[in-house]
């Protein structure tokens, strides 16, 4: 088990970046796959960004390449997502997830036991 805390998330105008940072208490490389997952209101968890288990590959939901990156830092076990030109839509409670996801499922929020409280994003007009 692995004990996940994000941060990072506040109120920002449409256009602006935000950078949300997720501590795990434990270093997850080769052991977990370190995804970012969204929820809007009355929405599905939304698959937003991971790391493969090895940390050697990244992927992203299609809708989202180009604006959101992720990146991570093993010396303090902490992963980020740097999200750029925020739109409205993109408002959500965004949550770190560790699993042991086989890569096709790796999009699939099902495929994650450990999860964070999440930190809410919220991007206005």
């Amino acid at each position: 088990q692995v004990q996940l805390v994000e941060s990072g998330g506040g109120l920002v105008q449409a256009g602006g970046s935000l950078r949300l940072s997720c501590a795990a208490s434990t270093r997850s490389s080769n052991t977990y796959a370190m995804a970012w997952f969204r929820q809007a209101p009355g929405k599905e968890r939304e698959f937003v960004a991971a790391f493969s288990r090895t940390g050697g590959y990244k992927y992203y939901a299609d809708s989202l390449k180009g604006r959101f990156s992720i990146s991570r830092e093993s010396a303090s076990n902490t992963m980020y997502l740097q999200m750029d030109n925020l739109a409205t839509e993109d408002t959500a409670v965004y949550y770190c997830a560790a699993g042991t996801p086989i890569q096709s499922a790796i999009r699939d929020y099902r495929m994650y036991s450990n999860w964070g409280k999440g930190t809410l994003v919220t991007v206005s007009l």
